[in-house]
């Protein structure tokens, strides 16, 4: 008797095991096909890094390189804003490593220092030698790692939003799980295989509180995308790795000398402006901060003038306008 338990228990596993890659693999191929790449892919010894580029691609006007967020991927950027700041910038939106189509750099999770280092390179392969760079959230961090680690490739930064120093608040369970080596293998699958879209849509809703979402985000994002297997694993990486980068980073912030101009909101649940970049810009003497009230996590959307407003300073303190 124990051994027919048994031999039903095995046959049930595989066949749930069955039915759960067959239906993460229907879901990853339905994502794509609605949101397929929408921009170019540059070739950076062997790893693909997916750009969109808009504007100007004459030399006429500054290059601004935008960095997205955490579970993102370049349309966030490309929804409203690249589109805005084309009129007069030439714009480079990638995804990051791992999310939307850009490859894995490897399987632990890149580092923001090692994404920093891969979207500079590519943004010198597509002719911007030393653009501003904005980065929001998790990008934001990464830009702040682009301008420590890579000071000869940028000529102004723009963190939105952005983690810069440590925190005390553990990290949030469902990264605990998601990059785990058991989670990684048995709960991820799952998640992409029964997630459903109306919890898609509430996620979102939840990162742009107490702001609305901006009518017709939710249907451009492609939010699909980062509940792929593979890209939900390197996201869990990249998140449950960042504290200890962003600690690395910090003892750095004092080498930095080039125009910063810091955006915030002071309704952020998400990313504590008086935890990040209230204190950051008392760090660094080149830094300006503007705090907005009452903003939550997406000021990229919900301030875009604010956040342009941002970036045209930066240009014109480093001498690009």
């Amino acid at each position: 008797m124990g051994r027919k338990i048994s031999l039903y228990v095995v046959i049930g596993l595989a066949v749930f095991a069955t039915i759960v890659s067959f239906r993460a693999a229907r879901h990853e191929a339905r994502a794509e096909a609605e949101y397929p790449p929408i921009g170019q892919f540059v070739d950076m010894g062997g790893v693909r890094v997916h750009a969109v580029v808009m504007g100007p691609d004459d030399g006429s006007v500054p290059d601004v390189v935008l960095i997205h967020g955490a579970s993102g991927n370049l349309r966030d950027m490309t929804f409203s804003l690249a589109p805005r700041l084309a009129e007069r910038y030439r714009v480079i939106a990638f995804d990051r490593p791992g999310l939307g189509y850009t490859d894995r750099i490897n399987t632990t999770g890149a580092t923001i220092v090692q994404q920093a280092d891969l979207l500079a390179r590519a943004a010198a392969e597509l002719g911007a030698d030393k653009p501003i760079v904005m980065g929001t959230s998790y990008g934001g961090a990464v830009a702040l790692a682009w301008a420590v680690h890579n000071p000869g490739n940028i000529s102004a930064l723009v963190p939105v939003a952005a983690p810069s120093l440590p925190w005390d608040t553990p990290l949030d369970p469902f990264y605990r799980v998601t990059s785990s080596r058991l989670g990684a293998a048995f709960v991820v699958p799952m998640i992409t295989a029964f997630v459903p879209d109306s919890r898609i849509r509430q996620t979102i809703r939840s990162i742009f509180d107490p702001q609305a979402v901006p009518d017709g985000y939710a249907d451009y994002v492609g939010a699909g995308l980062t509940l792929r297997r593979d890209t939900l694993r390197a996201n869990a990486d990249q998140r449950a790795g960042i504290l200890d980068e962003i600690k690395a980073l910090e003892p750095h912030y004092d080498t930095l000398t080039l125009p910063i101009e810091l955006v915030h909101g002071t309704a952020d649940t998400t990313v504590g402006n008086s935890i990040h970049s209230a204190r950051l810009v008392d760090r660094i003497e080149s830094a300006n901060l503007t705090t907005l009230e009452g903003i939550g996590h997406m000021p990229h959307h919900v301030s875009e003038d604010a956040v342009i407003d941002a970036i045209d300073r930066a240009a014109s303190r480093a001498g690009l306008r």
